[in-house]
């Protein structure tokens, strides 16, 4: 069996700081988002490679993330695409990556910026057990929120019906980017796309294929972030810290109130600076600052301001006491 680790968005909703890295590269805790995904494929025996789908953009950065890791399984495959305008779409890049490195075997498919809590071994058993197609449902609480997603109505486990992003969805039960295929259910992506069906989210091949064959859910109800905003990703990181804050031993923290949900990563000094719910970079310095919800990225300069709800870009200057601010993004 193989994984397809899905990486290749370009994450405008969250520049500056994804400007120039891929938000799968964001940390939490001590780790980033897509070697929290990493950690658990490399466990498992039963995954044999695990690609991880880019573009030529950030196909680099891939390439030497996953050299300098402690993993053994990623295999970077990169698209053929450098911007946002010029993308397959999530579909087209899964049936090209699929041709590309000739995938023939049961795979799981998984976005690199899904932080989940449930053990994806359990999700790879319950695959295995009803060899079928598998996607993982999560209830999202909300009608606003579920009409982003891909609704799935569910009959015994099994799905009877899929819309992907209805306008008036039937309920709040959405899927949430992580898919087991039958290696003959690979074989349907060139079908697929070649009656000229939506490309670019993976819900559409599965509301495509849902009166093809029969397909169960996966449920499970304790978390799941998908992280596209600065306010997911906030929340995502809560959500790992649980209330504590994680403070890297290489950081300096002087004279500061640091409260819940606090990541400050190696080489960040602070001075004089009340914090919570925050995430600070490599090689910041703050003083004499409030951050409540604020992302500072690496190497900025911050001084005497309210950084509430802040995202900062990397190599920004900005003194609360002065006229001038300047920043590189």
């Amino acid at each position: 069996m193989n994984a397809v680790v899905l990486a290749g968005g370009y994450a405008t909703r969250l520049w500056p700081i994804t400007k120039d890295r891929p938000k799968m590269f964001l940390p939490v805790g001590d780790n980033t988002v897509i070697d929290h995904i990493f950690d658990e494929l490399e466990a498992d025996e039963r995954i044999e490679t695990v690609y991880v789908s880019t573009n030529e953009r950030f196909g680099d950065a891939f390439r030497e993330h996953v050299a300098e890791s402690r993993f053994e399984k990623p295999r970077v495959s990169v698209e053929d695409t450098s911007e946002e305008d010029e993308k397959f779409g999530v579909v087209g890049a899964l049936a090209q990556l699929v041709e590309r490195e000739n995938v023939t075997e049961d795979t799981i498919v998984i976005a690199g910026d899904n932080l989940i809590s449930f053990d994806i071994s359990e999700y790879i058993d319950f695959f295995e057990r009803k060899a079928t197609p598998v996607l993982a449902a999560y209830d999202v609480g909300s009608y606003e929120k579920a009409s982003q997603y891909g609704i799935v109505d569910i009959e015994d486990g099994q799905v009877v019906g899929f819309e992907e992003k209805p306008d008036e969805p039937a309920s709040t039960l959405a899927s949430i980017a992580c898919y087991g295929f039958p290696s003959e259910t690979l074989d349907l992506l060139d079908e697929y796309l070649a009656d000229d069906n939506n490309p670019d989210e993976p819900g559409w091949f599965i509301q495509w294929l849902v009166d093809r064959e029969p397909i169960h859910a996966f449920t499970f109800d304790e978390a799941w972030f998908d992280i596209g905003t600065p306010d997911s990703y906030l929340d995502a990181v809560a959500w790992h810290l649980d209330g504590d804050s994680y403070l890297h031993p290489d950081a300096t923290i002087e004279n500061s109130e640091i409260g819940e949900n606090v990541q400050v990563l190696a080489g960040a000094h602070l001075e004089g600076v009340t914090a919570d719910h925050s995430v600070i970079f490599p090689d910041v310095t703050v003083r004499n600052c409030e951050l409540r919800r604020t992302i500072i990225d690496e190497g900025t300069r911050v001084e005497e301001i309210d950084l509430s709800g802040a995202l900062l870009g990397a190599h920004t200057r900005i003194d609360g006491d002065s006229d001038d601010a300047q920043g590189s993004d």
